[in-house]
């Protein structure tokens, strides 16, 4: 049979706490990498002021969390590409997100708030002809 050590072994007990922003950060980067989303946070102008007003971190804009010791609720602003299926993305973030905080923090994610904001349309490619 197995034994395993506790904390006091390895060199003492402890209280570890991880912060906010690093939760808002771990979910943002989670919710970029699924298909369809674009980008997250506001519109450009409003982003642009909570950036320049609030000091807004790139990773956690658009991100909002509480944070306990062994659960997180998540509050997500999204834009998405225009052409994708709504419900399918936001189920795939909802997926992604909680995947990522119990890898990466090893919280539970209690609730996973997903709203979108804004929608973009991809860019056609345009042939030039010199």
């Amino acid at each position: 049979m197995e034994q395993t050590k506790d904390a006091a072994e390895y060199g003492g007990g402890g209280e570890t706490t991880i912060a906010d922003e690093v939760v808002a950060s771990i979910a943002g980067v989670a919710a970029r990498e699924v298909e369809g989303v674009a980008s997250v946070g506001k519109g450009s102008v409003r982003r642009m002021l909570a950036e320049r007003l609030a000091g807004a971190e790139e990773k956690a804009r658009g991100v909002e969390v509480e944070v306990g010791k062994i659960e997180a609720v998540v509050d997500l602003s999204l834009n998405v590409v225009y052409g994708f299926n709504i419900p399918k993305i936001i189920t795939e973030v909802r997926k992604k997100v909680a995947a990522r905080l119990s890898d990466l923090a090893g919280l539970d994610a209690k609730e996973i708030n997903v709203h979108i904001v804004g929608i973009e349309f991809p860019e056609k490619a345009e042939k030039k002809v010199k």
